[in-house]
């Protein structure tokens, strides 16, 4: 009976901690009201007070394999005991274990891989090596991609959480739009669509100066913009394009990899083979920080008898090389990519009845376990539940809908008038059932504001 009281105590003082002495990403620092979590165990989380969430965003679509896997833990102490920390100069067994791996379920032909510590740095090195290897300077990037919080990331990125920094942005970025087929910025319908938003690119290279351009970046699978899907042909005549001009494809697969779409990378969905990946995220599952810049022979090989000017402090660091070839390890003992792609034709079509049922919903974008319901007030306006880059008076009905997933014991990406649908790989049907449960009486909410 005294346990309850000693509890209540105890999250109390790792909250109050918390708000007193650490600062919370891309939020205002008052008025938050985060879970305390405790514990966590396959697809679900566990604060203080007892209360299951079902984890319905794997974290930040990172915790692929589930929560509380503890291969991965005893394959960190193991290296820990061995050897925690050399110089990126040095090599241990999990570095060249993990680039075996990694070069095996790779796109054919990108055999080596410079590690880092997270997406942001595999962006960034991507973006450097690109212009290194063709001594060319420009970078053609996608305005609804978010490729991370560094200023060469975000400024490569499109998202609006750039723009406060905005003037201190990294140069030499040209953005080009969307193939936002549900909102075509040409107007086509799908049924009379002519590729415009290929044309759109080619004219931007053409205006910018191929000469010019070292890369085109792209994501393998759209994420945080609202997992916008390419449309078919779409990605491979990017590559065509590329090939055409000679410049390099950057493949951004930090939150679309390892899984995530059903294929170990989003690019695998559309056979194209890019030039460069980088990847984070689902490499070690979110359990410690790694990222990695997988390469083409034709790059490697260039540098062969030329300097590599790329480095960091914990480039390969061993614990984290570690925990990534185990976590390699689980993806195929557990047969996740999959279960991912099986979960996510079964939620296609458990979200297909939801939608007949909630006139809110106006579109549903999925690929595997990558997946957003995009909330509408009206379906032949299409206008948003929430505006893009919606300020805190424009998120009501959202706010709203989000506070009911959480009360209802929910942890889910809500951003704008998306609610994402990413769960880890290792989700059950019962499991799916659950989350989707939730997710439809949350809409009754929105469902209310709807003419």
């Amino acid at each position: 009976m005294t346990a309850q009281p000693v509890t209540s105590t105890l999250r109390d003082e790792i909250l109050q901690d918390n708000f007193n002495h650490t600062l919370f990403s891309w939020s205002a620092q008052k008025g938050l009201n985060p879970i305390v979590v405790e514990k966590a165990e396959g697809v679900y989380l566990y604060d203080y007070n007892g209360k299951r969430y079902i984890d319905f965003s794997s974290g930040l679509v990172n915790v692929n394999i589930g929560h509380g896997n503890q291969r991965i833990t005893q394959a960190v102490v193991q290296q820990m005991q061995q050897v925690s920390y050399v110089t990126p100069g040095c090599i241990t067994k999990a570095r060249g274990d993990l680039g075996k791996q990694l070069a095996a379920i790779a796109p054919e032909g990108l055999n080596k891989t410079l590690f880092t510590i997270g997406g942001a740095e595999a962006i960034e090195n991507a973006v450097k090596l690109a212009r290194l290897y063709t001594g060319r300077h420009k970078i053609i990037a996608r305005y609804r991609a978010f490729h991370g919080g560094s200023y060469g990331a975000m400024a490569a990125g499109g998202d609006p959480r750039k723009l406060p920094h905005d003037s201190q942005q990294a140069p030499n970025i040209v953005h080009v739009e969307d193939p936002y087929c549900y909102r075509c910025p040409w107007g086509q319908q799908p049924e009379s669509c002519h590729r415009l938003c290929v044309d759109h690119v080619e004219r931007v290279i053409e205006f910018e100066g191929p000469e010019n351009i070292a890369a085109v970046i792209m994501e393998g699978e759209s994420g945080t913009s609202g997992c916008i899907k390419y449309p078919p042909g779409y990605l491979q005549s990017i590559r065509a394009l590329c090939d055409r001009y000679g410049i390099l494809l950057i493949a951004d697969e930090v939150m679309s990899g390892f899984g995530r779409t059903g294929k170990w990378f989003g690019v695998d969905n559309y056979q194209v083979v890019p030039d460069m990946i980088a990847t984070a995220k689902g490499i070690t599952a979110g359990y410690i920080p790694l990222g990695a810049l997988i390469v083409s022979d034709r790059i490697a090989e260039h540098f062969n008898d030329r300097v590599l000017w790329l480095g960091l402090t914990y480039s390969a660091h061993p614990v984290s090389c570690a925990a990534g070839v185990e976590t390699l390890k689980v993806y195929n003992d557990e047969n996740l990519l999959e279960n991912a792609a099986a979960m996510g034709s079964y939620i296609e079509q458990q979200v297909q009845m939801l939608m007949d049922k909630h006139r809110s919903i106006g579109d549903f974008r999925n690929t595997g376990l990558l997946g957003c319901l995009e909330l509408v007030k009206n379906r032949q306006t299409k206008e948003p539940m929430a505006p893009y880059n919606a300020k805190a008076a424009d998120m009501g009905i959202m706010n709203q809908v989000a506070a009911k997933l959480k009360e209802l014991g929910m942890y889910a990406f809500v951003r704008w008038n998306y609610i994402f649908v990413a769960p880890p790989l290792c989700i059950t049907r019962q499991q799916a059932d659950e989350g989707l449960a939730i997710i439809d009486k949350a809409l009754e909410i929105a469902d209310e504001h709807c003419y």
